[in-house]
């Protein structure tokens, strides 16, 4: 199935509907504390800080470490196969695999299976054999040029290795159609479970595991820059939708713990990939799963944090609704960065400060950190939010006291784009984010019929990304405009909606940011005149009952 670009409603709704984040809170001090993640991870007895040491960990969704691996859909078993490919019995319970099943990551798989894939095996040539091996180290699809990448060798020439796999196709992989709008049609392969496991032990057996693997995790970190390349680039669907499809490998290579060799060597890559997919956790709605995997691969790393790394664990806890745990990395980000002599990080801690400042509605120093922000920002910064993000930051900041000052932010932020636009293309998550700003002044003007379009625009948009943030607060504002235009059963609905959303993506401790907080005051103080409590609470029990996406659709 192809994912278009214009509407992508399954990778919305899974970057959206994550579940509830975890209680666990990282402390600046290096201290330990329970931690009960709330969407059926497993359960970690200490939790380390960003960066501090850790015990027995294991990480919230699926980062597989040490005796847990993620399988293939993203769940987790404690039964694998292990590096030599035996797989572990389990004890047959109600709902599980019968006797003669195995569970190879996750999924059960018959004797049956393993026996006709040995013969699979047995019917090939050196070096179909060789190239099955190698193929078992992917945990999910892969193409040509992965294969070209990873595999080849002396021993399995570049020149002949795209022969040898066609001629394994038939025996032993699985043709998938995973392909986005933008990406050139190539044919792409999947190893069934049962054939991986049989060439994962011979490729131990052969003493090649090693090398794969590391070789496995090289092509990752190539695949999370070319991803980060090309968000930047204005790809922003292509970058999220390609992070998404290679996340079973990109996950595995994020783990330091499954390394062949010390943790500590293969901590700087993983850390390295959880950094260049920064638009992954903090735009598109998977925040608690990215602080989860940079912080698993911090507490592993040898050495002091890199200032982006220390810059994105910031972001990460400012979108968890936890400024004042995002303060200390913050402080520490800087100094990394002056010693390292990296300007490019003091242009993202500046524009993280507005950010935080917004957060914690102090508009007027939002203003001044996003303002300070742009100038230290190249003229096309290759990582990170982009001038567009902090032009918008500032129509956010003043909108409300100052529109005359956020209409001409707004205005700059369109000269500023368009004087870059053969360089760079759009920022979708910035222009969502300023079709908030131009509902405010709209509705500041009394336009209400063009600050509801402009709403509505920013609410699609960040469902189309998936940001939960955003698509909340878009909402909310959209609820607002439609109790000033007396639709009031409307504007209850979009807010039963976005209880309904905060509350199975974000845990009970989140709070929203002050401008959001605000906005729903206005909107609750006004229904609660206009509606009874028992048709109030209905009418956000029939807008959680039809969600966003819809509403969003019809409103």
């Amino acid at each position: 199935m192809r994912m278009g670009t214009e509407d992508p409603p399954e990778t919305a709704e899974r970057t959206l509907w994550g579940g509830p984040v975890s209680e666990e809170r990282p402390s600046w001090d290096g201290s330990m504390s329970e931690e009960r993640p709330s969407w059926g991870g497993p359960v970690s007895e200490e939790r380390p800080s960003w960066g501090g040491p850790v015990s027995e960990e294991r990480p919230s969704w699926g980062g597989p470490v040490s005796d847990e691996r993620a399988s293939w859909d993203g769940s987790l078993s404690e039964e694998r196969p292990s590096w030599d490919g035996h797989v572990t019995e389990e004890p047959p319970s109600w709902g599980g695999p019968v006797a003669d099943e195995r569970l190879l990551w996750g999924e059960p798989v018959s004797a049956d299976q393993l026996a006709a894939a040995e013969r699979g095996y047995a019917r090939c040539g050196p070096a179909e054999r060789l190239l099955w091996e190698r193929l078992s180290v992917f945990e999910g699809a892969f193409g040509r040029d992965a294969v070209h990448e990873v595999c080849a060798s002396w021993t399995l020439p570049p020149r002949t290795i795209l022969a040898v796999l066609d001629r394994l196709v038939p025996l032993a992989l699985l043709p998938v159609d995973d392909l986005f709008a933008g990406e050139d049609d190539v044919p792409r392969y999947w190893m069934p479970h049962p054939m991986r496991a049989v060439g994962a032990r011979r490729l131990t057996e052969r003493g090649d595991r090693p090398d794969l693997v590391l070789r496995h995790r090289r092509w990752c970190v190539k695949l999370a820059r070319r991803a980060a390349d090309w968000w930047q680039s204005g790809r922003q669907l292509d970058a999220r939708d390609l992070a998404l499809r290679e996340l079973p490998d990109l996950a595995a290579a994020m783990d330091p713990t499954t390394a062949p060799h010390a943790r500590e060597d293969e901590a700087g890559a993983a850390v390295e990939i959880a950094v260049s997919l920064w638009f992954l956790w903090v735009v598109c709605g998977r925040v608690a799963e990215g602080r989860t995997r940079l912080r698993h691969a911090l507490s592993l790393l040898g050495g002091e944090p890199t200032a982006r790394a220390l810059w994105l664990a910031a972001f990460l806890e400012l979108e968890s609704g936890r400024p004042e745990e995002a303060d200390p990395l913050l402080v520490r980000a800087w100094a990394a960065a002056v010693r390292d002599g990296d300007d490019g990080a003091l242009g993202l801690l500046a524009h993280l400060r507005g950010s935080t400042a917004l957060y914690q509605g102090r508009t007027r120093a939002a203003a001044e950190e996003f303002r300070e922000a742009l100038a230290l920002m190249g003229e096309y910064p290759e990582f990170g939010p982009t001038r567009h993000a902090s032009w918008a930051g500032i129509a956010l900041a003043l909108c409300r006291t100052d529109p005359e000052a956020a209409q001409e932010a707004l205005d700059q932020a369109d000269l500023d784009r368009e004087s870059r636009w053969s360089w760079v293309g759009r920022d979708m998550y910035a222009e969502a984010w300023s079709y908030v700003a131009r509902a405010e002044l709209a509705a500041w003007d009394g336009d209400l019929e063009r600050a509801a379009e402009h709403a509505r625009w920013a609410l699609r948009e960040h469902l189309r990304m998936g940001s939960a943030a955003g698509a909340a607060g878009a909402a909310e504002l959209l609820a607002q405009i439609r109790v000033s235009a007396g639709r009031r059963d409307a504007a209850a609905h979009l807010l039963g909606a976005v209880d309904l959303l905060r509350s199975s993506v974000f845990d009970t401790t989140y709070r929203p940011a002050e401008f959001c907080l605000v906005t729903r005051a206005r909107s609750e103080r006004a229904l609660r005149l206009l509606l009874g409590g028992r048709e109030l609470r209905y009418a956000y029990e029939e807008g959680a009952r039809r969600g966003l996406f819809t509403l969003a659709a019809e409103a």
